[in-house]
């Protein structure tokens, strides 16, 4: 029993991508000093002498050590706050954080408005979407590919969905994979999650129900628990 979905994507944008970076220019200290050591070292032993002639010198103890009290050792332990999570500035929910597609056309735009060009339509209802930022009425979304671009809210919803991305899953009755396998799913198949543990979610698509290894797939956090 197998489970075919196509790739949720019409592809309508450049496929290469560019990365610009910029160097950071550093002056190479060594080559400064060496270019004027004919004047730092005269400089240099005129200092060394005034320091040796400025030291006040400190009696000994019995023992041959100096009397001063050197300054006790201490050793600060550096506490980091463990940061809370981030909240959207528009919903206050979680960024980022995991939606599916409301509908079955979606135009994916490179900005936060309708005036911004679409780059790529999204044709398949349920496919998995991480929002990662937010502006007004506008979703900035990441797909499994990493390509982002900017959805209007009403095109997303909270219904969970996962995406395969092994060439295929096996789903089992339990989550335990000596019990008895129910279906599997091909890759690009888009399952509904109903919960998930640390290494299971229970899935259901086509009729057929079972449970999944969740590292077969994109759509969940590795951490993440539903419930």
């Amino acid at each position: 029993m197998t489970l075919i979905h196509g790739l949720g994507r019409c592809l309508g944008r450049c496929l290469g991508r560019c990365r610009i970076t910029r160097g950071i220019s550093r002056r190479n200290l060594g080559q400064d000093l060496g270019q004027n050591s004919h004047h730092a070292l005269p400089v240099a032993l005129f200092l060394a002498l005034c320091l040796m002639l400025a030291a006040p010198l400190q009696p000994a103890s019995a023992d041959g050590s100096a009397t001063g009290t050197a300054p006790e050792a201490t050793t600060t332990t550096a506490t980091t706050a463990k940061p809370g999570p981030t909240r959207g500035p528009v919903t206050n929910l979680p960024l980022p954080r995991f939606v599916s597609l409301k509908s079955d056309k979606a135009n994916v735009r490179r900005g936060p408005s309708l005036s911004h060009r679409i780059d790529w339509v999204f044709v398949e209802h349920g496919y998995p979407l991480e929002v990662f930022a937010e502006y007004g009425h506008w979703r900035r979304v990441r797909d499994v590919e990493g390509a982002t671009g900017w959805l209007h809210y009403s095109l997303i919803s909270g219904v969970r969905t996962a995406l395969v991305i092994d060439d295929s899953i096996d789903l089992f009755s339990r989550p335990d994979p000596q019990s008895r396998l129910t279906a599997q799913a091909e890759k690009n198949v888009i399952l509904r999650l109903l919960e998930c543990d640390i290494s299971w979610c229970k899935v259901s698509a086509d009729g057929y129900k079972g449970w999944v290894l969740k590292s077969g797939l994109w759509g969940v956090r590795p951490d993440e628990i539903l419930e």
